[in-house]
This record gives structure tokens, C-alpha cells and sequence, in this order.
């Protein structure tokens, strides 16, 4: 699949409780699927895009139903067989305000990837390669892995996007920061929370400190406050969609296949950035990870105000 994009990671088992509270008194659930890599790999493809995501699944239910779910949305999903579990987590609201997700993939298929699963035709015939600051918490195999495969793109001249995606409950900030710095300093496109930015670079200037490590195109998502870029050189601030938030999960990934979708079509970058608020505002409209995820006359239909019948 030349000129589409390739990404790669640890897809899980998603198990939601239904309703608001703690998970003790919760009744009923829902069972999907997640993960960074593969949410962004779907809502590209839901864009029209194509897109390529990698990653192990074990002999489970589970990782079987990631493979379905994924070829059924569009993407060229390249599962590895694995003769561990496939990992899970277990989302439930505590509160109006609070999402808590605990995770279940010490150990899991999807943390034993290694730089040998990844094929360098992959990374040097893909129009850009994504990974995110989640596959190298998961062990040092997989950490190996996201390096390995970001010089083979860079080597090919094929552009490698980075979203930070700091989880706290995978590895600890001292831990996290200097790899998520060294990560973002080879990267040609990269996203991040305010937060996450503040790990490595200036707090009080997330966009400067991170452009400042070399990326050429940094986007910084700050949820219902829209989002600031220096993309080759330009500022850009994009506000925020009105919305009724529904569900937050998922925003920040749809926001990235968004930019992406567009960046692989060869838009400018307005409309990038345009397209990637479009598409997290719509994400948090509906509940799941990647189930929500638009196409694109469903995001003409948010910005443009029309009405299906």
C-alpha cells in the first residue's frame, strides 16, 4: 500500500461500563476495541484515506475481533500471531466529570512486538509513518521497535508523525521524558497536549519549546480550546467546535487521523488543522474509542450545520 499511512501498536479489548458511577455497582457493559495507533488508522480510513496498522494479537477472542474490526473499517490490518493475550482495558465513569481506565497488558501480546515484525518496505513505501509515546512504555522490544522503524522512514525520506500521547499509568514522567524528547526530535510532524508537551520542553511554551527540538510541523490540542500550530514556520490557532460532549475519549486520536487524512490528500495546512478539529469535535459526540469516528459527509454535516434526511 504505497503512499497511505503506516502505523503500529498495541490495539486491546475495550470494556465499558454502561452508565455513571463506580464500577462496583455498574450492571451492564460494552465490549469494543482501542488503542491509539489503530483509532488513528480507522478514522483515516474513514476519511478515504489508506491506511496500514501492525501490531501482535494473541489467540483470543479478542484478537480476533481487533483484525475484523479493523479490515471491516477500512484499514489494512497486519495482525501477528502471538501465543500471549490480547491486552484490555477497562474504562468506567466515576463521575459527570471523571473517566478512570485501568489497564490490563503487562505481559500482553501487543507488548512483545519487536523491531523484526516490522517490515522496511512498510516504513519506506508508506506516505507518512505514525507512532505514538505509548508503544515505547510498553516494554524495551517495543521501545526498540518505535526507534528502529522511525530512522528507516527517515532514511527513505518518508515523513514520521508523533503524537506524545503520555500515559502516567505505563511509565513515570522521569522515565518518559527524555525518550518522548528524543522521540519528538526526530520527528517531521508531532502533536501534543499542553501537558505532555510540558514533560521536555518549557511549560509556559509548549508550541516554541517543541518546534525548537526540530519538528517542522507541531500542533499542540488543547481540547475545548481548539488548537495552536507552527507548521513550516506559520503560526496557525484554530478554535474549538460547540459541542455536546458525550464522551471524551477518543478526541485527541481522531483530532491527529484528521490532520493526517488531509496531510496524506495534500491539503494545505488550514485545512489540516481545520479537519482535524472537525473530527474530535465530532469523536466526542459519540461514546467508544473509535466507533464514532467520522467519514467525511458526516464532518461536512458538523461544520456545515446540514441536516440528513
Amino acid at each position: 500500500m504505497t503512499g497511505g499511512l503506516f502505523t503500529f501498536g498495541e490495539a486491546m479489548g475495550l470494556v465499558a461500563a454502561d452508565g455513571v458511577g463506580p464500577l462496583a455497582y455498574a450492571r451492564s457493559f460494552s465490549f469494543g476495541i482501542g488503542g491509539a495507533e489503530s483509532n488513528v488508522a480507522i478514522g483515516v480510513a474513514r476519511l478515504g484515506g489508506r491506511s496500514t496498522w501492525l501490531g501482535r494479537v494473541g489467540p483470543d477472542a479478542t484478537g480476533a475481533l481487533i483484525g475484523r474490526r479493523l479490515t471491516d473499517a477500512g484499514v489494512r490490518a497486519l495482525t501477528i500471531p502471538d501465543d500471549m493475550f490480547t491486552g484490555l482495558m477497562v474504562r468506567y465513569r466515576r463521575s459527570g466529570e471523571f473517566m478512570h481506565v485501568d489497564y490490563h497488558r503487562a505481559g500482553s501480546a501487543g507488548s512483545r512486538l519487536t523491531p523484526h515484525d516490522i517490515p522496511g518496505v512498510e516504513l519506506r513505501e508508506a506516505g507518512i509513518v505514525h507512532v505514538t509515546g505509548i508503544t515505547p512504555a510498553l516494554s524495551e522490544t517495543c521501545r526498540a521497535a518505535v526507534f528502529q522503524s522511525v530512522e528507516t522512514a527517515l532514511a527513505a525520506g518518508v515523513p514520521v508523525s508523533v503524537d506524545v500521547n503520555y500515559r502516567s499509568k505505563l511509565w513515570s514522567r522521569f522515565d518518559a521524558a527524555p525518550v518522548l524528547r528524543d522521540l519528538v526530535s526526530m520527528a517531521d510532524i508531532v502533536f501534543a497536549g499542553p501537558e505532555e508537551a510540558a514533560l521536555f520542553v518549557d511549560g509556559d511554551d509548549p508550541l516554541g519549546g517543541l518546534a525548537k527540538l526540530g519538528p517542522t510541523e507541531v500542533i499542540v490540542k488543547d481540547g475545548g480550546r481548539g488548537c495552536v500550530a507552527q507548521i513550516n514556520g506559520v503560526r496557525h490557532e484554530v478554535p474549538a467546535l460547540p459541542v455536546t460532549v458525550i464522551d471524551p475519549v477518543g478526541a485527541g486520536d481522531a483530532f491527529v487521523a484528521g490532520y493526517l487524512a488531509d496531510r496524506l490528500a495534500g491539503a494545505a495546512a488550514d485545512q489540516c488543522l481545520r479537519t482535524a478539529i472537525a473530527a474530535g469535535a465530532f469523536a466526542v459526540t459519540v461514546p467508544g474509542d473509535c466507533e464514532g469516528l467520522p467519514d467525511r459527509a458526516e464532518l461536512a454535516a458538523l461544520t456545515g450545520g446540514d441536516i440528513s434526511r
